[in-house]
Order: structure tokens, then sequence, then C-alpha cells
């Protein structure tokens, strides 16, 4: 009862109100909690590849730094690994109106609002975002490598990123766990952003503390690449919300926001990384919800010293206040 109690709540959490969709989300969490195997018992089993065994390793070991080095919760999640054989663990869906910036949110009595709705199979994942768009909506359908359960099950590595290269590696997991640590329920932006500033806290620190100058350059690299494709996205978001403000006809506006996408496509071909992304308010919406508290976030932790524990301690009490008194994260320095 207590697992089924705990898995209603994860359904709940993913954003389902259909019994299909109920079914689906049992089934897929089930399916994975069947095939995860602790990581000891892979890595002494002489089947496993090495390639998979090094991972592995690798993996247990940045585990073990999350919870000694930048105190994030010390459980069973991610001392267990899980082979998919799929691409991607979840795809989620998000959408928003034709004229708008804002995501259509599904509302839940554990998560709250969530901008997003995850389905373990593509084509479920399809059939539903093609119900948003005949509605109207921007859609933009992502596959995703994981999730986190807040701590309700023990997440499993997975083989839907356990190959990435190391520093992703170490992002996820860092990422996943902090959502452990602090979850603020129907505020995606704030939990995701704040998941984000810890990833890159934490990735920057195991990268010194393990001695990978080479994977630091790196990372400082794909970071100012990062800075420019968001920054580029906050531009395009300014223009629309202006135009989506005006008081024009449909079609009048509809052209010009075309001539927008069109423009920001542009932006994107210069970079492979991001040609391959389809722009629209959907996708503008997505990356939103991960970025637009980050810097916020990152002011804090410096203003800590870059003490993560006093900085988890002020933002959980910053959490706790009102959603209208979160917006800046400004508390007075201790």
């Amino acid at each position: 009862m207590r697992i089924f109690a705990s898995l209603l709540a994860l359904l709940l959490l993913s954003g389902c109100e259909t019994l299909s969709y109920y079914a689906q989300a049992i089934g897929g969490q089930l399916s994975m909690m069947a095939r995860a195997q602790p990581v000891a018992s892979v890595l002494a089993d002489p089947a496993t590849p090495q390639a998979l065994r090094e991972r592995l390793e690798l993996a247990r070991s940045i585990r073990d730094y999350a919870s000694s080095e930048l105190k994030l919760p010390d459980n069973g999640s991610y001392r267990s690994y899980a082979d998919l054989g799929r691409p991607y663990v979840v795809w989620n869906v998000v959408a928003a109106p034709e004229f708008a910036l804002e995501p259509v949110e599904s509302c839940f009595p554990v998560a709250g609002c969530v901008p997003y709705r995850g389905f373990f199979a593509r084509e479920d994942a399809e059939r539903h975002g093609e119900r948003l768009r005949s509605a109207g909506n921007d859609v933009n359908v992502r596959g995703v490598p994981a999730y986190s359960t807040l701590g309700r099950f023990d997440d499993p590595l997975l083989s839907t990123f356990i190959r990435n290269p190391d520093v992703e590696l170490a992002r996820l997991i860092f990422h996943e766990l902090a959502h452990q640590l602090l979850y603020v329920k129907g505020d995606a932006t704030f939990n995701e952003s704040f998941a984000v500033a810890v990833e890159r806290a934490g990735v920057q620190r195991w990268l010194a503390a393990t001695g990978r100058s080479a994977g630091l350059k790196v990372f400082f690299e794909g970071q100012e690449t990062s800075r420019k494709f968001l920054d580029e996205l906050a531009r395009a978001r300014t223009r629309l919300k202006a135009l989506y403000g005006m008081p024009l006809p449909p079609e009048v506006m509809r052209e010009r926001k075309r001539a927008e996408f069109a423009e920001l496509q542009k932006a994107l071909e210069s970079n492979a990384r991001f040609r391959i992304l389809e722009p629209n308010n959907a996708l503008l919406a997505s990356y939103a919800t991960y970025t637009q508290l980050v810097p916020a976030f990152e002011q804090l932790l410096q203003e800590e010293g870059g003490d993560l524990e006093k900085f988890y301690s002020r933002v959980k009490a910053i959490s706790a206040s009102a959603p209208s008194s979160r917006g800046p994260l400004s508390m007075p320095s201790r």
C-alpha cells in the first residue's frame, strides 16, 4: 500500500488526468523499477561490458561526491542501474498559446501546477501534442533522459544518460539530487532554476577537485555558448512579449510572429548544438522555466561566500515565503 500511495503521488506529479495516462505512468515507473539493479551487482557481473563498467564506476564516484562535498541527499538514488532499451526515459510535452509566452499548465494536488506533461512512450506524447496543436497552441515535444521522483523512490542511473560525456553525467546527477533537496509545490521556475544553479556550481567544483583542468576549460566554454544562446532567446522573448501586447488583427500578428521566429531560427543555425531546435512559443517557455532565476540563485550563493549549506538554508527560507515574494529571491544577507 505504501508503494501504491507513492506511485499515485508520482503520477500526480507527472501530470495525469485520464485513466489511460494513469495506466501508462504506472506501467512506466514499475518497469523502470523492475529493471534496476544495484551498481555493485552490475559491476560484479562478468558479463557487464567494460565500457559500461567504467561509466558506472565514474557515476558512483560522482554520486559519492554529490553527498560528501555538495551536501546533496545521501540516499539510494543513483546507486542502482537500469537499462531501458530506448533513448529517453520520458517525453515531455510543453505547450503555449499562439500569442503568449506563458506555458499551458496542468495542476495536481501533490506537485501543484507544472508547465509540461510527461509520457513514457513517444507515441503517447506526440498524440497529446497533436491535441494541443489542434486547440491552437504552439507545442514542443522533447525527449528527457532523466527525471526525479523527489525522493519518493530511489531513482536509478539509466541507460538513457550513463554514456553521456563526463561533465553531462555529473551535471545531471547533481541537478536531479537538487530536486530531492528542495522542491516548491507549483513553482517550476523556482525549482528548475535552483537545480541548474546547483548543477553549475557542482560541476565546476567536481572538475576542479578531480584535477580535470581540460574538462574545466570545456565546461567554461560550454557555459559561454549557452549564455549566448539564452541571451538570444531572451531578446526574442522581449520582442515577442511586446508584439503579443499590441492590439493587432490576428493575421497581422501571426505574420509578424513568423518573421520573429524566422530571425531566431537564423541565429540558431550558427550553432550546431541548437540547430535542430524548432523555435516557437513553447520552446521559449520551456527554456525560461529552467533559466529565468539562475542568475539570482548564483548571486545568493556568491553572497554566502560559496558555502553551499548556508546557500541551501537561505533558499529554503525564501521558498517558504509567499510566491509573490520569491520573484527577485532577495533576502538580507546574514
